[in-house]
């Protein structure tokens, strides 16, 4: 059974076939229990008890894209829309900062009134008013010049799902004009520009196998990226994909513990979306091997209209104000709240991230 974690860990590359294999004992709850002790050593030999937490920043709902699942996609006439000013963004991370956050999270849909211009005024300010933090950038897809110029105004790290490694099931998630190729290629583009990259997929998203899945793992093994943020499909009562069920949340932990064996100095947060599907979903994903989660330092004026699927957890101990309360949670659980920069670390083989 330990048998292909043993190979995994070791670095070797896994066949369709094989993957589909390993996959398909996702609730076998002997291979379970190995995997994830495996994966929580793992986390620990790079990690120790370290959970990162990272301040997100949601500072727009306007999108241009109209991607099939998405609560904040353009057609969506339901959406309460709303823009941060740069006053309101760097309002959150001064008060970040004094609740210790050292990583800001900027993230938006790919909204055209903030323009490279814009965007490097704002990344500007905050690399000038807190230069020891992180920030991080998750605002879509754009140009290899405007994340040039967004790395040299100081962003350090970008986040850019990938959402699906298969070409059709792409097309089957989004509308015409946004590919898997244009979304790898600025994938690439960030690895070269230097940032610290991190991408990612939906568990569980309409008219996905197994095969797909096969697919995200194979296309991650290869891009090496420093994050993984990974979360189960959840349905959104304004889109197209309204009536899907949502992904589930045993595979979700499963994928998360074999990222772990894979790339074993990633930072793979549990996301939101985890803790949305089950009151422990965040817990259950550090036990599988996650080490980093983002409380919400947004305005709590718009916490509710940044709502990308249903039930999104707006309140509460994700939000950065109960930073204490995640303390607990995470302590009773053997795990420590670490508020420092928590950089990806060096892999002990080679250049693994």
């Amino acid at each position: 059974m330990a048998h292909w974690m043993d190979r995994l860990a070791s670095g070797e590359q896994f066949d369709t076939r094989e993957w589909v294999q390993i996959l398909s004992q996702y609730q076998n709850e002997a291979v379970r229990e190995v995997l994830f002790d495996r994966a929580r050593q793992t986390a620990k030999r790079y990690y120790g008890n370290a959970i990162y937490v990272r301040g997100l920043i949601e500072f727009t709902n306007y999108c241009k894209n109209d991607c099939f699942y998405c609560g904040i996609r353009r057609s969506n006439a339901c959406a309460q829309r709303y823009r941060l000013t740069k006053e309101d963004i760097l309002s959150c991370c001064k008060e970040g900062y004094a609740l210790g956050f050292r990583t800001f999270v900027l993230q938006g849909g790919e909204d055209g009134h903030f323009t490279d211009e814009r965007m490097c005024d704002i990344v500007s300010a905050i690399r000038a008013g807190w230069p020891d933090c992180a920030i991080t950038l998750s605002i879509g897809e754009r140009s290899e010049e405007s994340y040039r110029r967004l790395f040299a105004a100081g962003a350090n790290r970008y986040l850019l799902r990938h959402e699906t490694a298969d070409p059709e099931h792409y097309a089957r998630l989004h509308p015409q004009g946004l590919t898997l190729e244009h979304r790898k290629a600025c994938l690439y583009a960030l690895k070269r520009i230097g940032y610290q990259v991190g991408s990612g997929f939906m568990v569980g998203s309409p008219h996905q196998t197994l095969e797909h899945l096969a697919q995200d793992l194979q296309f991650l093994a290869q891009l090496r990226p420093h994050m993984v943020g990974i979360g189960p499909f959840i349905p959104h009562k304004d889109t197209p994909f309204k009536d899907f069920k949502a992904g589930s949340l045993e595979m979700t932990v499963y994928l998360l513990g074999i990222l772990r064996l894979m790339l074993p100095n990633a930072l793979l947060p549990a996301t939101t979306a985890l803790g949305t599907i089950s009151p422990k979903g965040r817990e259950m994903g550090i036990l599988a091997g996650a080490n980093v989660v983002m409380p919400n330092l947004s305005p709590l004026s718009v916490r509710k209209k940044y709502l990308l699927y249903d039930n999104k957890i707006a309140t509460g101990e994700e939000a950065a104000e109960h930073l204490a309360a995640l303390q607990k949670r995470m302590q009773a659980i053997g795990y420590t709240i670490v508020t420092d920069r928590g950089d990806c670390k060096p892999a002990a083989k080679g250049n693994r991230c």
